[in-house]
């Protein structure tokens, strides 16, 4: 009974042996050595952070209780937000969508156009939407029109990568029978793809118009137009009660952005 036993407990079942886990253990100690070397590495000043609680408590009490002064500017801003992002989305679906053609690979020309779309598709993602709006901001001065190009730029790889991968996922049947009838190239697009990708382009559209909502409230930080640009100036003069009632304003913008985002979505998929 003692030989049974002991049988027993040197087969009881572990999820990882040995050497699983020891690697496992390998790889969670790496990692814990890699964000101490990043946490040393840039430079925290702990004083700070240990007295965070109360600056946060202080900068609260100084932008209570919000301010109704200049709420109509404010709300003009807001609008100023809502059309930037609204005509950033606009114009990004003409320049998205041939990008997204040429991206994918069942409707691509050649393998040079397959390669610039991509190309074009990961140049826009790996530029953030602040970056672009310096960009356009010292191109064209501060303004809206920065801000929507800002947008537009980010957007179309979003867009059209997200577009891109709808084309590549459709049928191709009722593309092949279009091609074997001696259908225009024009055609096919028109009545075989289109028809397969519209659920997608319109809930990535809608998906996109959103994010621009949200992204467009921070443009005005760096001179693109906005609500931004009133905050900006509320926390240079430490007009904390403003600063209150501007980000109030801008938490009831996404949530009604949010709101009509859903009520699109639920109509029109």
């Amino acid at each position: 009974m003692v030989d049974h036993a002991q049988q027993l407990a040197d087969h009881v079942w572990q999820r990882y042996d040995r050497k699983q886990r020891l690697i496992r253990y390998a790889v969670l100690l790496a990692t814990v050595m890699v964000v101490f070397w990043a946490v040393r590495d840039i430079d925290i000043f702990w004083p700070w952070v240990w007295d965070a609680p109360n600056q946060i408590s202080g900068l609260g009490a100084r932008m209570w209780p919000p301010s109704a002064a200049g709420l109509n500017s404010i709300i003009a801003a807001l609008i100023e937000t809502v059309h930037i992002a609204t005509l950033a989305t606009f114009l990004t679906i003409f320049l998205a969508l041939p990008v997204a053609y040429i991206a994918a690979q069942n409707t691509t020309p050649n393998r040079a156009c397959l390669w610039l779309g991509r190309f074009i598709l990961v140049s826009s993602r790996s530029v953030n939407t602040i970056i672009w709006a310096l960009l356009f901001v010292a191109i064209f001065g501060p303004g809206v029109l920065a801000g929507i190009l800002a947008i537009v730029f980010r957007s179309i790889g979003f867009i059209g990568k997200l577009m891109g991968e709808a084309i590549e996922e459709i049928d191709r049947r009722p593309v092949e029978a279009m091609e074997a009838t001696g259908a225009s190239k024009a055609k096919v697009i028109a009545y075989a793809v289109v028809p397969q990708v519209m659920p997608a382009f319109f809930a990535i559209v809608i998906l996109r118009w959103d994010i621009n909502i949200r992204e467009s409230t921070v443009l005005g930080l760096v001179g693109a137009g906005g609500i931004g640009v009133i905050l900006q100036g509320a926390i240079d003069t430490f007009a904390w009660p403003t600063v209150a009632t501007i980000l109030i304003a801008i938490i009831v913008l996404v949530l009604i952005g949010e709101a009509v985002t859903s009520l699109l979505r639920s109509k029109v998929l």
